[in-house]
């Protein structure tokens, strides 16, 4: 937690995320020194199947618990140990063996006091990602894979994506792409588009995010890049902070009106949104309305406090009024409903 003119200080662009080198890492954590901070497991997929984790192995519902694996890069070092154990304890399994002597990428995340979260990310020297033959097999037999964007920033990981996605597209898998950034859409612009053309069957992408995969202007409405996307995509999700989200599909939109919260910090609301919808999908619904302000609410509650992560009893509670609308229809009474059936 920072002030404005700590970031003035440091020359920092409030509201932004830069790739910083292991110097400038250090330059910035010894400002911080008498900050208050929250060391974390965190990253984007990893927030995102973390609040996962704990919607779908809530104790509250009838429903089968969703198992989840996550393949990344970390280092052997102890940030790396730390990284593993936390994912352990959430009941992610963690698959990728550590990176012998290699440093684990971190992100610095500077919130004001406005709830806006400023990012820093140094990606360390383990930041590779291979694809072998155990990764492959479990692929195959998944449900969902999802891509965080970020990945197509780091070398050599562009084939190990495409990969994965045509041995889960062969397997009939669900295959979600996180936008993660404008900086990496607008650098990897062409393997972006690519990946999403030949193989997404969900696109999740901010307001600016989207615009960007457009080249819309930044004060061009988020909805008509929902709309167009969706003519590529089966399902787009697009969030717009506290103006709401809308949900593309088939060349319409569907907005879904912002959960009320007082907010501490926006830092991880865009995954726990996307973590509502996977939630949403892999429960079998088809009432996209209802998808959506499910990931609303879960979105809200992780903007309401300090952290990215969805805590258990917060999970609990959130599942448990999406299994009363699985079995009564009432969720979205008084919204309206909208269904998809190809999902």
């Amino acid at each position: 937690m920072v002030d404005d003119e700590f970031l003035e200080r440091l020359g920092i662009e409030k509201g932004t995320r830069k790739v910083i080198n292991h110097e400038e890492r250090g330059q910035v954590l010894r400002a911080m020194d008498g900050c208050s901070y929250k060391a974390a497991a965190g990253g984007s997929l990893s927030n995102s199947l973390v609040a996962l984790s704990r919607l779908g192995s809530s104790w509250s519902t009838k429903y089968p618990e969703i198992r989840i694996a996550m393949a990344g890069s970390v280092g052997s070092d102890p940030l790396g140990s730390f990284y593993r154990a936390k994912l352990h304890r959430a009941n992610v399994h963690f698959l990728s063996k550590p990176i012998k002597d290699g440093t684990t990428g971190t992100v610095i995340v500077l919130t004001t006091p406005d709830a806006q979260r400023t990012m820093l990310a140094y990606q360390g020297t383990s930041s590779t990602l291979s694809y072998d033959s155990d990764l492959a097999s479990l692929v195959s037999k998944s449900n969902v894979l999802i891509v965080e964007g970020y990945l197509f920033e780091l070398p050599h990981t562009i084939k190990a994506i495409k990969q994965a996605c045509e041995d889960a597209h062969k397997n009939g898998a669900l295959i979600a792409i996180t936008a993660s950034d404008v900086s990496c859409i607008k650098r990897c612009y062409n393997d972006f588009w690519d990946i999403v053309t030949n193989y997404a069957d969900i696109l999740f992408a901010n307001a600016n995010e989207a615009r960007a995969f457009c080249e819309l202007s930044s004060t061009d409405s988020p909805m008509p890049a929902a709309r167009y996307l969706s003519h590529s995509v089966p399902l787009v999700s697009v969030t717009d902070g506290v103006h709401g989200s809308y949900i593309g599909v088939k060349g319409e939109a569907i907005y879904i009106p912002p959960s009320a919260c007082i907010p501490i910090a926006t830092c991880g609301a865009g995954d726990a949104y996307a973590s509502g919808i996977l939630y949403g999908i892999l429960r079998g619904s088809s009432d996209l309305k209802g998808i959506g302000l499910l990931a609303s609410r879960v979105a809200a509650v992780v903007v309401g406090q300090q952290g990215t992560r969805l805590c258990v009893q917060d999970a609990d509670r959130l599942a448990e009024s999406f299994a009363l609308h699985l079995d009564n229809r009432e969720f979205c009474s008084d919204v309206g409903t909208d269904h998809a059936s190809n999902f």
